[in-house]
């Protein structure tokens, strides 16, 4: 998916890291969907901060979570905005996101996804400071059948 990123804005400052110990924590999960997650959030990243804005992919552990982090060094959003960026169809700044095409569906699929998998997905964020959004899901090892659905119903992107 960061790869995919890197092809479409080749200009773009998109590094990839890896925290807390060697690897990529593996969970379980339907694959393209996750994709979708990180997916998502990258081109959110993308759309949402100045050409010369870096953004940053995370991936490690926390205990018994795996993470993915999407970091950027855009304008931030204020704590109102960070509140309701989950929310179906709520933009930060519609005039913006109306320019540029945003339906603001793409964090609340984000959210959809996560929460189907078991997981939880936050953005920290202050004006001026940029955004992270932290997905945590459970590792692989403490996953068990029971906890997966059999079947996810949500909007696709």
């Amino acid at each position: 998916a960061v790869h995919d990123a890197q092809s479409i804005a080749p200009r773009r400052p998109i590094r990839m890291e890896v925290f807390d110990g060697p690897g990529t924590p593996e969970v379980l999960g339907d694959e393209a969907r996750l994709r979708q997650v990180l997916s998502n959030l990258v081109a959110n990243a993308l759309q949402h901060t100045p050409e010369t804005a870096a953004v940053t992919v995370r991936v490690g552990t926390d205990g018994d979570s795996a993470v993915l982090e999407v970091r950027d060094e855009g304008p931030g959003m204020s704590t109102e905005d960070a509140q309701r960026v989950f929310e179906r169809f709520y933009r930060a700044d519609s005039s913006r996101a109306r320019a540029s095409g945003g339906t603001g569906l793409g964090l609340s699929i984000v959210d959809s996804l996560v929460y189907a998998h078991g997981g939880t997905v936050g953005v920290s964020t202050a004006p001026g400071q940029g955004c992270t959004f932290r997905v945590s899901l459970p590792r692989i090892a403490e996953t068990s059948e029971a906890k997966m659905p059999a079947e996810v119903d949500v909007p696709v992107s």
